[in-house]
């Protein structure tokens, strides 16, 4: 069995919308949100290289996985991944509190 864990970092209220997440993408990081549960959602990057290497494993898409946000880890199930239709990367991901 599989574990993952992902590290990531919140992202504030100014970073967010369409403009900052093309300049993410442009340095390597995927846009991503956290969300379900009593908590509030949480806006968070997630580096490429780290993503890329989890999502070679078919087991990531059913485990769960644990994202660190700052001193903070959530346990997550990734609820739907948005890739770049010619270059195969991942643009996006929405992952739900398990």
């Amino acid at each position: 069995m599989a574990q993952f864990t992902l590290n990531a970092q919140a992202r504030a209220e100014d970073k967010q919308g369409k403009g900052s997440s093309r300049r993410l993408r442009r340095e390597s990081l995927v846009p991503a949100i956290i969300y379900g549960g009593e908590d509030a959602p949480v806006t968070v990057t997630l580096e490429l290289r780290e993503l890329v290497k989890a999502l070679e494993d078919n087991a990531f898409f059913e485990e769960v996985v644990a994202i660190k946000v700052g001193d903070k880890v959530e346990n997550v199930k990734i609820q739907a991944l948005q890739r770049h239709p010619a270059k195969n990367t991942p643009m996006h991901a929405d992952f739900k509190r398990a």
